[in-house]
């Protein structure tokens, strides 16, 4: 799941740096190589569109940023130690020993 996100973050990512580049400013960015948008996006250009489409990518990314922390973060609450298998002569259940019996001293016939 976390990888899939990540992936999805790095989309983000290049996608908010494409819409943010395309974008009017005053040294034009890459909004000159995208020839005339006027027919596309209506008389206004596409500074508008572009403008939403960066708010909703950013949010996106917001939302994700969010989401990948907080199951990071649920990970680090399991030890790698809980899912290790191990196969030990150890007894995991207490074994029920009895002391062993006082040596008995045998006793030699007495000859009277």
């Amino acid at each position: 799941m976390t990888s899939t996100l990540l992936i999805i973050q790095f989309i983000l990512a290049v996608a908010i740096t494409i819409s943010i580049l395309l974008q009017k400013s005053s040294s034009i960015g890459l909004g000159a190589y995208s020839g005339s948008n006027d027919s596309l996006f209506g008389a206004k250009g596409p500074g508008n569109f572009l403008s939403k489409a960066t708010m909703f990518l950013g949010l996106l990314f917001v939302i994700n940023t969010v989401t990948l922390g907080y199951l990071y973060n649920q990970e680090k609450l399991e030890s790698a130690v809980d899912s290790v298998k191990t196969d030990t002569l150890i007894p995991t259940t207490p074994v029920e020993q009895t002391a062993p019996a006082a040596p008995v001293v045998p006793t030699q016939p007495q000859n009277n």
